[in-house]
């Protein structure tokens, strides 16, 4: 098979079953996740809290005091690494066609030097966060190979776009079609590892806001 032959297979049948995995995957932890219910709480509220799911989800997006000194690298690491991968998945001109040939939505492109280094910046930061997790007693111990399974997932699709970008080491069709492969293996490795926290998160802000809030205690 050739490297052209490859990259239609990756355009074409092997994208449509991983978004096909990774759509159904999703609807299925959703399901399991919604349909968990939750007990009727016969308490009264201790105190007034109003909205205080929806703090919750904005004010878990800041460190806590005292935190951003004790662990830069978790946070700054964090924050680079996922404004990184965001600007890349959405600001990336091919990319944002991609979107509009599958949902006819666009918008408009930020300068590709200007994505380029985002990429760039978000796997520095995401090499570091490796390092402090593997030289961190605690968080080696509590790491275990679905850790390393979403980093891999999540740190291919970075380094073989920005190597397809500036053609580099193999031929470019062949680095394009090993991109397309590490965002479907993401795809499909999405909604059953610890990555699903992508839908996840604000739902599980949104619920220990609510739940705390109602017995008068900070989330």
């Amino acid at each position: 098979m050739s490297h052209l032959d490859l990259l239609t297979f990756a355009r074409g049948s092997a994208l449509n079953w991983a978004l096909i995995v990774f759509a159904a995957g999703i609807v299925l932890r959703l399901f399991e996740i919604l349909g968990l219910g939750r007990k009727a709480d016969l308490a009264r509220p201790r105190t007034d809290s109003p909205g205080s799911g929806w703090r919750t989800i904005f004010s878990r997006t800041l460190p806590p005091p005292g935190m951003l000194k004790r662990e830069p690298v978790t946070y700054f690491g964090g924050y680079v690494f996922h404004f990184g991968l965001f600007i890349a998945i959405f600001f990336f001109a091919p990319h944002i066609e991609f979107f509009r040939g599958m949902t006819g939505l666009h918008w408009s492109s930020l300068p590709s030097a200007l994505v380029d280094a985002s990429v760039v910046a978000a796997i520095v930061a995401l090499g570091a966060l490796l390092a402090h997790r593997l030289n961190n007693k605690v968080k080696r111990m509590l790491s275990g190979l679905g850790d390393y399974i979403a980093w891999t997932a999540t740190m291919l699709p970075l380094l073989t776009g920005y190597m397809a970008y500036h053609h580099l080491f193999v031929e470019y069709t062949l680095m394009l079609t090993l991109h397309l492969f590490s965002v479907e293996l993401l795809l499909v490795l999405l909604p059953f590892t610890k990555l699903f926290h992508t839908f996840s998160l604000f739902i599980s802000r949104w619920y220990n806001g609510d739940f705390f809030g109602r017995k008068g205690v900070a989330s």
